[in-house]
């Protein structure tokens, strides 16, 4: 028997396809929709794993409006493979046994977002120092990047703080110091002392920074800032009048501005010191929008749970969400502060993941974090190692990489 023409066997391939897609249809006579359409071929095409896509198609494409596809590929580490994962984030170790929710990647409307590459990462920023700057959440973030870069070089942990607040990681063989700078409010903050007690009120200083991060911000190429969570609680608003407002305090004669704005006025405070520092030399500063927590059920201490396994489709998101309502409050800032950093040079950008972080009720560590204090309560907030906040490195490669097509 000779040879099949080419012609033959390329229309046999397609059609081998064809058929593979309309037996995994749950209705073959089902006209797909382009969402549809974009998860099948992604169990049959893998996505572009490295930094090496259409470039004016990542300049040109909004990251974040998107959703999520199958990924056959997973995670790029483990909770084996990454010793430096935080115990109360490794789900695996405490007994969580699903592992779909890892098989998912974020597919933006417009293009593919290119998975982040540890070794073109540290080539980028060799000789550099990036910091976080925030919460609990903003460390999370850190840990996974730490994870990612783990892969090609293992780093040196370099400094510790008494409360294990600011860390300092080394990565001699690029000369990159990578670290989180922990704070509550991004401003000063200070709780009320009742009695010898924490009374879980507290004062914050709009027109002061907190010292715990920008006192390192001169020595700084790169700022990732977030906060948000630590918002939530009784807050007296200070400036240098003196009180201007609360959230959650109920005392006649002060205004009850609610969460959205404090948060609004701590970032506008923040974003003004660092367009305002003459002696810093960060080259982009990027905020890290807001991370919607998933509790179903109750509050975290009234028996709300996230034990779901699977991401939310678009439809099912609320955008009109206090999250959402957050999230268009810290655009808004970074706005203003591009526009008054365009006139001295500095670089403001958004990680935009809200948007994507909604559809992902399955991420969160729920019952799995070991918490012996805390036994019986859920951790709705903060995310998975590995799981669905690795695609925030995603994102932060592909917008380096956008600012410096922009600068070059």
């Amino acid at each position: 028997m000779g040879m099949l023409p080419p012609f033959f066997l390329s229309s046999l391939l397609v059609t081998v396809i064809f058929i593979l897609v309309i037996l995994n249809s749950p209705n073959p006579l089902k006209v797909m929709s382009k969402r549809d359409l974009d998860q099948k071929l992604a169990l049959i095409k893998p996505p572009n794993t490295t930094f090496q896509g259409d470039h004016d198609e990542i300049l040109n494409c909004d990251l974040f409006k998107g959703h999520w596809i199958p990924d056959l590929q997973g995670s790029q580490y483990t909770n084996s493979s990454c010793t430096t994962i935080p115990t109360s984030k490794n789900c695996f170790h405490h007994g969580r046994k699903d592992t779909d929710f890892l098989n998912w990647r974020w597919k933006p409307d417009q293009c593919d977002l290119p998975r982040f590459d540890p070794k073109t990462f540290l080539e980028f920023v060799q000789g550099k120092k990036l910091a976080f700057i925030g919460d609990s959440v903003a460390r999370n973030h850190m840990e996974s990047l730490l994870c990612l870069l783990s892969k090609v070089e293992t780093p040196k942990d370099h400094y510790k703080d008494s409360e294990d607040r600011k860390r300092i990681w080394y990565f001699p063989g690029h000369d990159f110091t990578l670290m989180i700078l922990w704070t509550k409010f991004l401003v000063d903050g200070e709780e009320r002392v009742v009695n010898g007690s924490s009374s879980g009120i507290f004062d914050l200083h709009l027109d002061k920074i907190d010292k715990e991060w920008s006192r390192d911000l001169p020595a700084l190429d790169y700022v990732i800032i977030s906060d948000a969570h630590w918002f939530f609680r009784p807050i007296y608003l200070h400036d240098d009048t003196g009180v201007v407002g609360c959230v959650y305090c109920n005392s006649p004669n002060v205004t009850d501005f609610g969460v959205g704005f404090a948060l609004k006025m701590a970032f506008r405070s923040a974003l003004n010191y660092i367009n305002r520092c003459k002696k810093c030399k960060v080259r982009v500063t990027l905020v890290r929008t807001f991370s919607p927590a998933h509790f179903e059920n109750g509050a975290w201490n009234t028996g709300g749970r996230c034990n779901r396994t699977s991401p939310l489709s678009e439809g099912e998101i609320n955008l009109s969400s206090n999250e959402w309502e957050l999230r268009s409050l810290q655009m808004e800032e970074v706005e203003k502060a591009r526009i008054e950093g365009d006139k001295k040079r500095k670089r403001f950008e958004v990680l935009d993941i809200t948007r994507a972080m909604l559809m992902r009720p399955d991420g969160h560590p729920g019952e799995f974090w070991g918490n012996k204090w805390m036994k019986g309560y859920n951790d709705c907030v903060h995310w998975c190692l590995p799981g669905p906040i690795d695609v925030w490195n995603d994102f932060l490669m592909a917008i380096l990489r956008r600012e410096a097509a922009l600068v070059s």
